[in-house]
């Protein structure tokens, strides 16, 4: 590996969120303090969206607030979110030591890496992860609330969810271990119609129902339902925190994408 590709660097800083750090510093912690609260247990895993942050940071805000405020210790993070760019058949991980944001280098944990590359479908692509942001939008949020805690951003191909379950639970064996799954809702529907289908996914995440998520539920569908397969099979619960669209934050109402901040913790006896 050449010194050139040891570090990712960000592919859209400036566009989807502020390539000024100290802009993109307050964004994100303003995002955090304004996030809709939440008294529900620690969370082990959230749902988070990806779109630009003037549309989606605010609920992104909502599902990482929730992190920060977990008592337990996060040791690492696996990442998961949908390609937007390569088609391949099934999961991506980093050639990359480091991916770069404004806010400076997160460092990849290589040890969950190997690990997943012993796995079925896992291949190591770098350009898979060159232009992909769906993972690199959730980054400034967890360099802020977790400062220094090693990331795997995996890439999710043609694949369904059994196989993210089983890669999931082939590498989440460590309670520390704390998992983030990227996706945004319904797209470009009528404000009103958006509303609907959203909340009709909400419903379909909350009873772990992943066969019940249609084709325009989420753009992330098929990592969001491999986590709530994984979630059925170790008795979580899934509950949302926050329920919005781009109609809500900065966006026209004729076509609207929706967003879903979701939060995963052991079920309560």
């Amino acid at each position: 590996m050449t010194p050139s590709t040891l570090i990712r660097p960000p592919a859209v800083a400036g566009s989807f969120y502020p390539a000024d750090p100290y802009v993109l510093d307050d964004a994100v912690r303003r995002y955090l303090s304004d996030a809709v609260s939440d008294d529900g247990p620690d969370p082990v895993a959230v749902v988070a969206p990806h779109a630009g942050y003037v549309y989606s940071g605010p609920v992104a805000g909502s599902a990482y607030a929730r992190v920060e405020g977990r008592r337990a210790p996060v040791d690492r993070v696996l990442l998961l979110g949908p390609s937007h760019r390569v088609a391949f058949r099934g999961f991506a991980v980093p050639e990359s030591e480091s991916f770069r944001t404004p806010l400076g280098d997160v460092r990849i944990d290589h040890e969950a890496a190997e690990r997943a590359l012993t796995r079925p479908l896992v291949v190591r692509s770098g350009q898979a992860h060159a232009q992909e942001h769906s993972l690199e939008v959730q980054l400034p949020f967890l360099q802020t609330i977790l400062p220094g805690v090693p990331v795997l951003p995996i890439v999710v191909g043609l694949a369904d969810a059994i196989e993210v379950a089983e890669l999931l639970e082939g590498l989440w064996s460590d309670p520390a271990t704390f998992v983030v799954v990227s996706s945004d809702l319904s797209h470009y529907l009528p404000y009103e119609s958006a509303e609907r289908v959203d909340r009709r996914t909400a419903a379909a995440v909350e009873a772990l129902d992943w066969g019940a998520l249609g084709d325009n539920s989420a753009c992330g569908r098929i990592p969001l339902g491999g986590l709530m397969e994984v979630a059925r099979r170790r008795v979580l619960e899934a509950r949302t925190i926050d329920l919005r669209n781009s109609g809500d934050t900065a966006g026209p109402r004729d076509q609207v994408v929706g967003y879903g901040a979701f939060a995963f913790s052991p079920a309560q006896a």
